[in-house]
Order: C-alpha cells, then sequence, then structure tokens
C-alpha cells in the first residue's frame, strides 16, 4: 500500500487495526448523536434551552451539557422526560455488530 499523508485514511488505517478504539470511536459517535438529536428536536420545537430545561423540570445547564457532544452521561430516564417534553418518543434499536460496522 502506498504511503499516504492524509489524516483521515491514517486514523482509519489504525482505527481497522485496532478493536478498542474502534469502541472509543463508536461510543464516542453515539454520544454525539444524542447530543445532536436533543439540539435538533428542542431547536426544532422553537425552544431555548431554558424554556426546554423548565418543560422538564431541570436547569439550562443540564440542557448544555446533554447537547455537548463529548458528554457520555445521557440517561434514558432523561431521554424520555424530553421526548415527552417535546410531544415525542424515545424509540430504542439493537443491531447487529456486523451490521454496524457496516454502516460505518
Amino acid at each position: 500500500m502506498a504511503k499516504t499523508s492524509n489524516a483521515l485514511s491514517i486514523i482509519e488505517k489504525i482505527n481497522r487495526t485496532d478493536p478498542e478504539l474502534q469502541q472509543m470511536v463508536a461510543e464516542a459517535s453515539i454520544n454525539a448523536q444524542v447530543a445532536q438529536l436533543i439540539y435538533e428536536s428542542r431547536t426544532k420545537a422553537g425552544l431555548t434551552q431554558k424554556q426546554l430545561a423548565e418543560l422538564i423540570g431541570t436547569k439550562q445547564p443540564v440542557i448544555a451539557r446533554l447537547e455537548d457532544a463529548d458528554y457520555e452521561g445521557h440517561s434514558l430516564s432523561m431521554l424520555q422526560r424530553i421526548a415527552h417534553a417535546l410531544n415525542q418518543r424515545v424509540e430504542i434499536h439493537l443491531t447487529s455488530i456486523e451490521h454496524s460496522s457496516q454502516v460505518a
């Protein structure tokens, strides 16, 4: 294989050969997806972080933390509270590891 200086190619090559790194990337991706989902749902509803916080009985900094892609503490109960306040529901799907690696 030819040498490359493309950072994304190098990271992809390392990721393919390191199961621990693959797991870390997968977890970080899930956290980022959940944060983005909360942000998009809130903004689509036309709510500020403070307004959503008031609807679910918490403070604005909690919503800011939940919308942070680096936050690792999302709980199902909090997601359900947010979904209910936004007139939505939480759906969770389990998929095979083979399927999820093909998607990535």
